[in-house]
């Protein structure tokens, strides 16, 4: 009589997700835009998804600071802050070596510029944040309910601490749309 009640309740309970990884050095963060949702990857494997809010332009990749988008692209956690005003704050490498190319093409940017940004990404550090590209884009805390950033990524505050304990800086992060 019992053994069908405890299975019955082993049918309904979800298995536990697996524990994020503590510091792994080979995870990724890959970010759906069109879904809304952050994926912890390590070793191959999804380890968690999290809801994201985006940019209040939320379908456009990043173009220009000021265009309320969130990027599209390869980059890196290039700094974390513990002291953020949204919770905790992982710094993305945005603008990156593909945005530097299309800023000088555009004109948004000066060849000046356009070298800065290549020699903080070959030198894996932050770009610079004050051309007319934009920057200090963050995957940070405050929450995921709607878009509200100006380009960032949120995710609720439980979620950015367990994401931000789980990865270091130099982590890559692929934004996809």
């Amino acid at each position: 009589m019992l053994l069908p009640l405890l299975l019955a309740l082993a049918v309904i309970q979800p298995a536990p997700a697996p524990a994020a990884p503590s510091g792994a050095t080979d995870a990724r963060i890959v970010v759906v835009k069109s879904r809304r949702e952050l994926r912890l990857v390590s070793r191959g494997e999804v380890v968690r998804t999290y809801h994201v809010a985006l940019g209040l332009e939320p379908v456009a990749p990043k173009a220009r600071q000021g265009d309320f988008a969130t990027p599209e692209g390869n980059y890196y956690v290039c700094s974390k802050n513990p002291h953020s005003r949204y919770d905790l704050a992982l710094g993305i490498s945005y603008p990156g070596p593909n945005d530097a190319m299309r800023g000088l093409e555009a004109g948004l940017i000066t060849p000046a510029e356009h070298d800065r940004i290549l020699s903080a990404f070959v030198r894996r550090a932050a770009p610079p944040s004050n051309t007319r590209l934009g920057g200090q884009i963050m995957i940070h805390g405050r929450g995921a309910a709607w878009d509200w950033t100006e380009g960032c990524i949120a995710l609720n505050n439980l979620d950015i601490e367990e994401l931000f304990n789980s990865v270091p800086v130099g982590t890559p992060v692929e934004i996809l749309p």
